[in-house]
């Protein structure tokens, strides 16, 4: 799995799961023991008692599991609900359990107290990230394009899969263009006799405006992939921090290559950076 396809919410809900994960070894109850009486019973942790350990701890722990797999199986459905869904099920009942076991508790220890707070960070992770958009963003930022290697004398740079910094529209290579930018439109320091032939080349005969050529670009959040043939599910998941190539255009959407040889219909084009 792609690290830079994880959100900022998942990474709150890897952490919430670490946390609920130590918690379990922890004593769930403070009672002090008077000296000379055996209370053995009163020092357990989640893992003494097998209704507690998987009602609580691990149903958020397997709902975390089941979140970040999700990322890396996107659309895939059991019993016809998607992954994702069931991971924020299970974190919402373990926080649901553990709120109930804490009151009836009378005395909570340390491996309850902590868990409670790691179980409610852990289901307002798996809620919130879909809806708020600070948690949507990339967890790691997307790498720049590698520079491009000036050509000797005679020779022309490689244009072919695998070369994302490549020139093109008048963009410096190296240098990010916003997809939708016209060819006759200079790029930074490009002479001003050059968007005047660009504008001229069309008139005299030039190459067809339909024509695509491939380019590489990244998506700024987490976008789906659907499949060519128009099935409503989807086939990947575009993720931030990765470069995709663009191979054909397909109306207002793009036909994308991932790194694993899969194509598909990019439907939402808005915000890529071209490479």
């Amino acid at each position: 799995m792609n690290i830079r396809s994880l959100t900022r919410g998942d990474g709150v809900v890897i952490g919430a799961a670490v946390v609920l994960f130590i918690a379990s070894f922890l004593d769930l109850s403070g009672y002090d023991c008077p000296s000379g009486v055996d209370c053995s019973g009163y020092s357990a942790n989640a893992w003494d008692s097998l209704s507690v350990l998987m009602g609580i701890y691990l149903a958020g722990i397997i709902g975390a599991a089941l979140l970040i797999l999700s990322r890396a199986m996107p659309g895939r459905k059991v019993a016809g609900f998607e992954l994702g869904q069931f991971g924020a099920a299970f974190t919402v009942f373990s926080l649901w359990t553990m709120f109930w076991t804490i009151i009836d508790a009378g005395d909570a220890g340390a491996g309850l107290i902590l868990g409670l707070l790691a179980a409610l960070v852990l289901a307002g992770g798996a809620v919130a990230t879909p809806l708020v958009p600070a948690l949507k963003a990339p967890l790691m930022g997307a790498p720049r394009p590698a520079q491009a290697v000036q050509p000797a004398y005679g020779q022309q740079p490689g244009q072919g899969y695998g070369y994302p910094g490549g020139q093109q529209f008048g963009a410096q290579p190296g240098q990010p263009q916003p997809y939708g930018a016209q060819p006759g439109q200079p790029g930074p320091g490009q002479p001003e006799h050059h968007q005047q032939g660009a504008q001229q080349a069309p008139q005299g005969g030039g190459a067809p405006a339909g024509d695509f050529t491939p380019f590489w670009f990244a998506v700024p959040v987490a976008r789906p992939l659907y499949g060519e043939d128009g099935a409503p599910n989807p086939i990947a998941e575009l993720a931030p921090g990765t470069w995709y190539l663009a191979v054909e255009q397909r109306g207002p959407g793009l036909i994308a290559q991932t790194q694993d040889g899969r194509r598909g219909v990019l439907q939402d084009t808005t915000g890529i950076q071209r490479g």
